[in-house]
């Protein structure tokens, strides 16, 4: 018999907020020369023309409340799988890596199954979308913290544990994958006691070409979200960092991919 081949290099890679010039270069430089791509759902497949046309892409997207989303055991599974089998494997998630998107979760059965692995960072939606729309994440003059937050449990559910009276006091929120659930969260964090005119936003598809943002108030933002049928993916922001998208979004330039500086 061979000798076994040696374990391949798992890299987890954040591939940005949605616009295929956000990858770093890093990222870009391990998935032009992985083996193979393991693939989010929400990754651009422009971005997936930059693998090496001999590498085996595979999708293994997670899509909440979706049928035909890859159950997160199949994916470790593979990332073993194919490491096992010497091959260099690009791990590419959408925003960053260890931001919400489970990275954390495949690095330890990495460890566990002695595979070497590396983490790509990415920039995250929070980030990313919230600064194509014109809104910075934090401002001097907004407050001295903000929080990021998974939305993706129903508030009025058991799986909710999110402290919404710390929450309330903070300047700053972000929720992930909250886009089901923007009324209800308002809601919550009002009768925590924010401020029911506390500005507030909804970030659709960032930095692509179809972003859109609807932007209200703590006690108006549900309304305004289910009258634009806003779907995911998006991120929602509360807080007064909001409020200086009104003064920089004429004056921003256009992104260098769409012929700006």
């Amino acid at each position: 018999m061979g000798r076994a081949a040696s374990p391949g290099t798992v890299y987890l890679v954040g591939a940005g907020p949605g616009a295929t010039d956000l990858i770093t270069v890093r990222g870009l430089r391990v998935l032009a020369s992985a083996d193979v791509v393991l693939h989010d759902a929400l990754v651009d497949p422009e971005l997936l023309l930059e693998a090496d046309p001999r590498a085996e892409v595979v999708s293994v997207g997670k899509r909440g409340y979706c049928v035909g989303s890859t159950r997160q055991e199949h994916i470790n599974e593979a990332l073993v799988r194919y490491a096992r089998l010497g091959r260099s494997v690009c791990r590419l998630k959408c925003g960053d890596p260890c931001v919400f998107g489970r990275g954390g979760e495949e690095a330890e059965v990495l460890a566990a199954a002695g595979v070497p692995f590396a983490i790509v960072p990415g920039v995250t939606s929070a980030v990313g979308a919230l600064a194509a729309a014109g809104i910075p994440l934090t401002h001097r003059d907004a407050g001295q913290a903000v929080a990021l937050v998974t939305g993706h449990h129903d508030p009025d559910s058991p799986d909710c544990t999110l402290d919404w009276d710390a929450l309330a006091r903070l300047p700053g929120v972000v929720f992930y994958m909250a886009v089901r659930h923007v009324a209800k969260i308002a809601a919550r964090l009002a009768a925590s006691g924010l401020a029911p005119d506390t500005p507030a936003a909804v970030v659709e598809a960032g930095t692509l070409p179809r972003q859109r943002v609807c932007v209200s108030t703590v006690a108006g933002i549900g309304d305004a979200v289910a009258a634009a049928a806003v779907t995911g993916p998006a991120v929602f922001v509360v807080g007064a960092v909001v409020r200086f998208r009104e003064k920089l979004l004429g004056f921003a330039a256009p992104a260098a991919s769409e012929g700006g500086a």
